[in-house]
């Protein structure tokens, strides 16, 4: 319960120590092993299915809010097959995708251990070679699964936001950076206890967990107080409407009014109150854009009339002028003329629900998907471009992928916008949203604007302190005073993630120079 809405991130520091105890009880070479040896596939299939139960407890809680679709009896569905659709299919299927990662860094340990026995004819892996590719490895494997269309749980993001300070670790390396520091400090209790009897219980206790513990700190606390040094002649002011529209109701002909109205009011009361721009959440409009429809007609008529630029979330034809052309889930900047002069077409698509994954080989057994067409991703290298700035945008769930947004902020964007639905969604899954984007916010040492439809929407400064939060289910329009920044950017957005590579680098270097000494 290390995530949001918890925030009990202290239990990541020790919740990792089974893990590293099963890959210990599964490796052959362990000559203090207590329990009787068994064949070595005995010992990983045991292993595996306690990293299986460890996944299943993390990674199902955390990705519980999944469940929160259920019923989607408004889009045709019986309560049965929503049920067995959202209950049973999709909560098991990402659970069971995250439980692979610490599934696979069992496989993976035993296996780079087999190799240093065969190697060496020893007892294998020394201590420190175990936990620098331990490290390495699961590192290297979340970065992996990162790249895929599922992925939410990342050991890092158990620290966003409640503990600020090891997330400016973030700056260094990204998120992974995080992510090694919560297995380093793990794997050392591990070790330690398990070496108990061979090594001082001051060393196992106070030199090595809680020394690197400590110092992470120490060395995350030092970035965090760095004054911002923001400029004032930067400074602009942001609105954002929150509609809470649900989707039952904003997918029908009325909601689509319903949806107009709302936003078209909260624009009028934000450029009156002082606004720069307006920023509106992932599918304000929930139709096709098209300039020459009432919602389009009308917001274009007011932001010509009031010569403050707009930014709507809606659905839009890859060739914005042919309706026949795919169609993407967007974020369309509205100049003072009323002209689209900036697109952002999201990436990440949520399977089934934006598309229909294998679509041409399951269309032709199930027919129409009752999700409607699939839309097509927006392609790597975006910005969207508006009058006061370059913004480095993500809808959705793309708040998950660092990479999206570390890319965008090395090629100029000055502000973070994310733009989301979050309905039908519980309270569980707006906190840990919010929680990605904090850290997003502090990593690429930017202002993040977030605007959602159901909330939570919020504004967060580059250390990842929430300046305002909305409550959520609720209405509500607010004014945010931010900063463009072009500098300094962080280690991490000039150079990538580099401390993965490195420590893979160092374990293969090691594997080879040293395969193994006294454990």
């Amino acid at each position: 319960m290390g995530f949001s809405p918890v925030n009990a991130w202290y239990l990541a520091w020790i919740a990792m120590v089974p893990l590293w105890w099963a890959a210990e009880r599964a490796i052959p070479s362990t000559s203090h092993r207590t329990t009787k040896a068994g064949s070595s596939t005995r010992r990983l299939r045991r292993a595996l299915v306690e990293a299986g139960l460890w996944g299943l407890a993390y990674h199902g809680v955390a990705l519980s809010w999944v469940t929160g679709l259920h019923p989607i009896t408004w889009l045709g569905f019986t309560w049965l097959e929503s049920f067995l659709a959202i209950v049973v299919f999709a909560w098991a299927f990402v659970t069971l995708w995250a439980m692979a990662i610490g599934m696979t860094w069992i496989s993976l340990m035993v296996a780079v251990d087999r190799i240093a026995c065969r190697e060496s004819s020893t007892k294998g892996l020394s201590t420190a070679s175990r936990l620098l590719i331990g490290t390495a490895l699961w590192c290297a494997i979340e970065r992996l699964w990162s790249q895929g269309p599922l992925y939410w749980s990342s050991l890092s993001y158990t620290q966003s936001p409640g503990n600020l300070s090891v997330l400016q670790l973030g700056q260094l390396s990204g998120p992974m950076t995080v992510t090694a520091a919560i297995v380093a400090v793990n794997g050392l209790l591990a070790e330690g206890w398990l070496r108990r009897t061979q090594i001082p219980a001051r060393n196992i206790f106070g030199g090595g967990p809680i020394a690197l513990f400590i110092s992470l700190h120490l060395i995350g606390f030092g970035l965090y107080i760095q004054p911002l040094s923001d400029d004032p002649n930067n400074v602009i002011k942001v609105g954002l409407i929150q509609g809470n529209i649900p989707n039952s109701r904003k997918l029908t002909s009325a909601g689509v009014q319903e949806a107009t109205q709302v936003y078209l009011e909260g624009y009028k009361k934000l450029v009156a109150a002082g606004a720069d721009i307006v920023v509106t959440p992932e599918g304000a409009i929930p139709r096709p854009w098209d300039p020459l429809s009432q919602p389009g007609e009308l917001l274009q008529q007011a932001v010509a009339t009031n010569a403050v630029p707009l930014i709507l979330g809606t659905l839009a034809h890859r060739d914005i002028d042919n309706s026949k052309a795919p169609l993407t889930q967007s974020l369309l900047t509205l100049a003072s003329d009323g002209e689209v002069v900036g697109r952002y077409n999201k990436i990440k698509l949520v399977p089934l629900g934006e598309y229909l994954p294998f679509e041409k080989l399951l269309l032709p057994l199930i027919g129409n998907s009752p999700f409607g067409s699939s839309m097509i991703p927006g392609k790597l290298g975006q910005q969207l471009e508006t009058p006061v700035g370059s913004f480095a945008a993500g809808i959705c769930y793309e708040s998950t992928f660092s990479q999206l947004f570390r890319q965008q902020v090395h090629d100029g964007g000055q502000l973070i916008l994310t733009a989301s639905n979050n309905d039908p969604y519980p309270i569980r899954q707006m906190a840990q949203h919010h929680a990605q984007d904090v850290m997003r916010a502090v990593e690429t040492n930017r202002w993040e604007v977030r605007v959602t439809n159901t909330g939570i929407s919020g504004v967060v400064d580059p250390k990842g302190r929430s300046q305002w939060l909305s409550k959520p289910d609720t209405r509500t329009t607010y004014l945010a005073t931010v900063y463009l920044r072009q500098t300094p950017t962080t280690l991490y957005v000039r150079i990538g993630n580099w401390l993965t590579p490195l420590m893979l680098i160092l374990s293969v270097i090691r594997l080879i120079a040293k395969p193994s000494t006294d454990r």
